[in-house]
């Protein structure tokens, strides 16, 4: 911005006000800096004569402002007025969208013993085990790394987890801007603890209290890869976990434990890690635990919101009997997911996965998969680059679990990278290099992934799908590229089909052309809606109608002139509420998260 426009233009401000009951956090801040930070004026909030930037998250965060709390964004420079006429939309709304978690409903269970610790529900659900205190241990290791590169390391894993993860995908998005505005401020990781600390104390005593633990996750997440690791040890026996709060990060370790519940004492039913938990289905609780003993069974009554620390027999018996008729419920939800998928009318429907690794491949099996419709490659390998031997050993551990598998090639760029995948830095990178694209630019990586698919498939029919593609000429090149390695390497790919992404608008218009050379399509719903309607699909304000009809429209255009076969792989194949129309259409593969499948399943089956 240039001196001249901020020294002799007028500035001009509006006031907001915090309507949302969880008041202005984390989550919404991220999303109202990402809109600020384009535009070339000075943008600043000012709350009781405190003014901060409002394009950092983390200065705009220690206004700690609560619901009710007026505050002033002003504007100064080139665009001012419209920066300001944007924030004011968009802020309201994300109050508009902001929803406070309702209080759960609580079930009156009457229990004999007067050891009773009333508590608040963060996830319903019931435990019967023996009491464990959190206990961590920090392990340093050695490592070159710099605070910057400890830094970029650290987003590229949050944006990691928000592509991968089924659930709540906006909390990584989150910390990745919180952490992105950090950096602005601090050169050693001294300084990066230290305006940690002092961001932290200027939420205490705040709603938005609940926030330290994002700002101490972060934290561990950059020490971790210069070198301290900080790592939480939970027994390998059913236990109850009593800690003071917990990272949202350590929730997925958690979920792979013999945890039975956890009991927090500092935290919110709005916290990321409650979230998280709720997400994870752990039945857990917020209420004081210090004078439970270690080992001591207890009861976690996340029904009734209580703790029973000395229960009698009698209350173990009522424990019980409630632990059993939710586990009743959990199995008859899912006692169906091995059976065929057949509409009322008779017509028979296959439910795919969506995988990402050897772990989500055999989970999608255990759920009840007929096959995997989409294996992400792009984040098999998310930290360093493969040899051959590590890729072909994971592709052959992934289809050992199916007769049906769709491959997509390596599909980075956009909002999706790879530490050792370099790109160039693109004002638009979703119009750049990715996809298919990667052919022309990266042939070595796209030669290597191939050559150890193709070894990997062992003769087994499979189906290998290029990304992104926009043009005939683009599968074409692809296609001969795959067979210059499959005969450069001496392999038999007769047993292979190559198909294509529908995600690029372009091809709606090229199906006939398409039908003479591709063995199959997948529709990528994202992707095609984000092309559709120009508002990229990561975007902080702009949404996507997902049961547009314009999307539908596309959707129909393309069953209607395929001659191969079509499938969905996008979120909307998991959509509840898209399900019976994608059907209608004549749809009659879906491929969705593997959490998703029985549910799935039984949308299908109750579709006339």
């Amino acid at each position: 911005m240039g001196l001249f426009s901020l020294f002799f233009s007028k500035p001009v401000s509006t006031e907001l006000t915090v309507t949302s009951d969880n008041g202005f956090h984390l989550r919404p801040i991220a999303k109202f800096t990402a809109v600020a930070k384009p535009y070339p004026c000075k943008i600043e909030a000012s709350f009781k004569g405190k003014t901060v930037d409002a394009k950092n998250v983390n200065t705009l965060l220690s206004l700690s402002l609560e619901k009710g709390n007026h505050f002033k964004i002003t504007a100064q420079g080139k665009q001012a007025q419209e920066a300001l006429k944007v924030l004011q939309h968009t802020f309201i709304t994300l109050m508009q969208d902001d929803k406070e978690v309702k209080k759960i409903q609580k079930e009156q269970i009457a229990y004999e013993s007067d050891s009773v610790i009333e508590g608040q529900i963060i996830c319903k659900g019931i435990a019967i085990s023996p009491a464990y205190y959190y206990q961590e241990k920090r392990i340093q290791k050695e490592t070159n790394m710099t605070l910057a590169e400890a830094i970029e390391k650290s987003m590229q894993e949050l944006e990691t987890l928000y592509h991968t993860q089924k659930d709540h995908t906006d909390i990584y998005l989150a910390q990745k801007e919180l952490l992105a505005s950090l950096q602005t401020e601090v050169k050693t990781l001294l300084e990066l603890e230290k305006l940690i600390e002092k961001s932290c104390s200027e939420l205490l005593d705040t709603k938005l209290e609940a926030k330290i633990s994002d700002y101490h996750d972060i934290l561990q997440r950059v020490q971790k890869h210069l070198g301290l690791e900080t790592k939480v040890l939970f027994p390998k026996t059913p236990f109850i976990l009593l800690a003071n709060d917990m990272l949202p990060s350590q929730i997925e370790k958690l979920s792979q434990t013999a945890v039975q519940g956890v009991v927090l004492r500092e935290t919110s039913v709005n916290s990321h890690t409650a979230i998280l938990l709720r997400g994870a289905g752990i039945p857990s609780l917020i209420a004081a635990h210090d004078k439970i003993g270690e080992a001591t069974e207890i009861i976690l009554d996340a029904h009734s919101s209580v703790l029973i620390t000395k229960p009698t027999n009698n209350d173990l018996q009522r424990a019980n009997k409630r632990l059993e008729e939710d586990i009743k419920q959990t199995r008859n939800a899912s006692s169906k997911r091995f059976d065929p998928v057949i509409t009322q009318s008779r017509k028979k429907i296959k439910v795919l996965a969506n995988v990402t690794d050897v772990n989500s491949a055999t989970l999608a099996k255990e759920e009840g998969a007929e096959g995997i419709g989409l294996l992400r490659t792009e984040f098999l390998f998310k930290e360093e680059k493969p040899t051959l031997e590590e890729q072909t050993d994971a592709y052959e551990k992934i289809f050992s679990h199916f007769d049906e598998i769709t491959v997509r090639t390596l599909d980075v760029g956009g909002d999706k990278a790879l530490p050792y995948i370099d790109l160039p830095k693109e004002n638009n990178p979703f119009l750049g290099i990715r996809g298919i694209r990667l052919f022309q630019t990266h042939p070595q990586i796209m030669e290597e992934q191939l050559h150890a698919i193709f070894k990997a498939s062992n003769n087994r029919f499979l189906k290998v799908m290029f990304p992104m593609v926009s043009t005939v000429k683009e599968f074409n090149e692809a296609k001969t590229f795959a067979k210059k390695v499959a005969q450069k390497y001496q392999l038999n790919i007769e047993h292979i089909q190559f198909g294509i992404m529908i995600e690029v608008p372009s091809v709606l218009f090229l199906l006939d052309a398409f039908n003479e050379i591709v063995d199959f399509y997948s529709i990528g719903t994202n992707d095609l809606a984000q092309y559709l309607f120009a508002i990229e699909r990561t975007h902080p304000t702009l949404y996507i109608e997902e049961n547009s009809s314009v999307l539908f429209d596309a959707i129909e255009t393309i069953v209607k002139k395929a001659d191969k076969p079509v499938s969905i792989c996008g979120e909307l194949a998991g959509k509840s509420n898209a399900i019976p129309q994608l059907l209608d259409l004549g749809i009659t593969t879906l491929s969705v998260s593997p959490k998703q499948i029985a549910q799935t399943k039984e949308e299908i089956r109750n579709h006339v």
